[in-house]
């Protein structure tokens, strides 16, 4: 399976990023697991949220971005890969002027049924 970006559609998901799945068993086969891209625009933030039995990882392309995982809150740049166990309350902060650009890789696959939002926004 190949993908071009450009035909790949955005949408907003459920913590407030702006997503494109470049891969995700549900459009494109695969099995065990989903890799996405997430877009942070300058001042904005992904709402505080886990995923129950999801493993992610954060991986930092563009911009600057402070992460907060569970207790700990620290901030992050271009190279930084970031793992986000299952149950870790996480969220981002875009810190820079420029748009902070995720990697996204999820297993097994992203679904909106695995994300609980923590905040009350």
């Amino acid at each position: 399976m190949r993908n071009h970006y450009d035909d790949i559609p955005a949408y907003v998901t459920k913590d407030g990023s702006t997503i494109r799945e470049l891969m995700h068993p549900a459009r494109h086969g695969g099995q065990n697991q989903s890799l996405a891209e997430a877009v942070v625009a300058p001042g904005a933030e992904t709402r505080l949220h886990r995923h129950r039995i999801t493993e992610e990882i954060y991986h930092i392309t563009a911009g600057t971005g402070r992460m907060t995982l569970d207790e700990e809150t620290f901030d992050v740049a271009p190279g930084d890969t970031i793992l986000i166990p299952p149950g870790a309350a996480h969220c981002i902060r875009n810190i820079g002027e420029e748009e902070l650009k995720i990697l996204c890789c999820c297993a097994p696959a992203y679904s909106h049924d695995d994300t609980d939002i923590l905040d009350d926004a």
